[in-house]
C-alpha cells in the first residue's frame, strides 16, 4: 500500500492544476451537451460519466492500494455523498438539454455560496452578518441571470438550480468525510454507486452512439470527469485551498468558448452582469473566511 502524499509547496504549480481542472470539468459539460443533441438519452449519458470515470479510478488507484481503494470506513455518509453527486450529475444534463452552457455554468458559481448556508445547520458553523448579506447579494445575481419575471426565464433553469443545491451538499458531506476516508475511497464510491445504480436502468433503453465522433466523446466523458477530479485533488495538495477557490471562476470563460465554438451560442447580457455579482458575492465570502481564519 502506497502511503499518503505529503503537501508541496508548489503554489503556481497547483494554481496552473487547477485551473486545469476547471477546464476538465467543462469539458465534461461540454460533452454531456453534445451527447444530448446527438439524441442519447439523459441517464445513459451520466453512465458514461460515472462508468469511465470508475474505469479509470481502478487503474490508478487499485495498484497502488489494493482493497483499501474500496474499503470505506463511513459507508452510509460515503454512499449519501455519492448519490448526492449523482443526483446533481442528472439535474445538471437534464438542464443542459435545454439551457446554454454559459447559462448553467453562472448557475454553478452559486455553490460556494449554498455550501455557506448548509455548513450552518450541518457543519455547526458560525456565520456572521456580513457573509449572510453576500449571500443574499450572491442570490439577487442568480435573479439577474435566470430572470424569473420576464420571457427569458425557461422552468429548466429550476433543474439547475436544483443541481447546485444538491451539489453544495454533496461538498458539504465531502468536508464531513475529509480525515475519515482517502481520496482513493472517495472517487471509487462516487463512481461505482452512480454505475451500478444507473446500469440496470440504461440497459433497458440503451441508444448506442450514432457515430465515431459520437463514440469519442461518449468514451472521453468518463475522462474528463475522473482527470479532472484527480487534478483538483492534486492542486489541493501544491496549494492552498483558499488560494484556489478562486480559480473555479476561470469556469466562465472555459464556457462561454465552449459554448461559441462548439454550439454557436453566445452569453447573454443577463448572463455576464449576473454572473459578475454572483462572482462578486463568491469572492467576498472567500476572502472574509481567509481574514477570519487569519489566511
Amino acid at each position: 500500500m502506497v502511503g499518503v502524499q505529503p503537501r508541496e509547496e508548489k503554489t503556481a504549480a497547483g494554481i496552473g492544476m487547477m485551473v486545469l481542472a476547471v477546464a476538465l470539468f467543462t469539458c465534461i459539460d461540454t460533452s454531456a451537451k453534445w451527447l444530448l443533441i446527438a439524441g442519447l438519452p439523459a441517464l445513459q449519458v451520466v453512465f458514461a460519466r460515472y462508468a469511465g470515470h470508475l474505469i479509470v479510478a481502478l487503474l490508478i488507484y487499485l495498484p497502488q492500494e489494493g482493497r483499501n481503494a474500496v474499503r470505506s470506513n463511513s459507508p452510509k455518509l460515503q454512499f449519501l455523498r455519492s448519490v448526492c453527486l449523482l443526483g446533481s450529475t442528472i439535474l445538471n444534463f437534464l438542464a443542459l438539454s435545454y439551457l446554454p452552457i454559459t447559462l448553467t455554468t453562472t448557475i454553478q458559481f452559486t455553490i460556494p455560496i449554498i455550501v455557506t448556508m448548509l455548513a450552518i445547520p450541518i457543519l455547526r458553523e458560525k456565520v456572521g452578518i456580513r457573509r449572510i448579506i453576500a449571500i443574499c447579494v450572491g442570490f439577487s445575481g442568480v435573479l439577474v441571470v435566470t430572470q424569473p419575471w420576464g420571457a427569458v426565464w425557461q422552468p429548466a433553469m429550476l433543474l439547475s438550480i436544483a443541481s447546485v443545491t444538491v451539489a453544495s451538499l454533496y461538498f458539504v458531506l465531502t468536508r464531513r468525510l475529509a480525515g475519515i476516508e482517502t481520496n482513493a475511497t472517495q472517487q471509487v464510491w462516487s463512481s461505482a454507486v452512480a454505475t451500478a445504480v444507473l446500469l440496470p436502468l440504461v440497459l433497458r433503453g440503451w441508444t448506442w452512439p450514432p457515430d465515431l465522433m459520437a463514440w469519442a466523446v461518449f468514451c472521453g466523458i468518463g475522462f474528463f470527469g475522473a482527470t479532472g477530479h484527480i487534478a483538483a485533488t492534486t492542486a489541493h495538495r501544491w496549494a492552498d485551498a483558499s488560494l484556489l477557490s478562486p480559480m473555479f471562476y476561470t469556469q466562465i470563460v472555459f464556457a462561454a468558448f465552449a459554448g461559441i465554438v462548439v454550439f454557436s451560442t453566445w452569453p447573454t447580457i443577463y448572463t455576464l452582469s449576473g454572473g459578475a455579482i454572483i462572482i462578486a458575492s463568491g469572492l467576498y465570502i472567500w476572502a472574509r473566511e481567509r481574514k477570519v481564519k487569519g489566511g
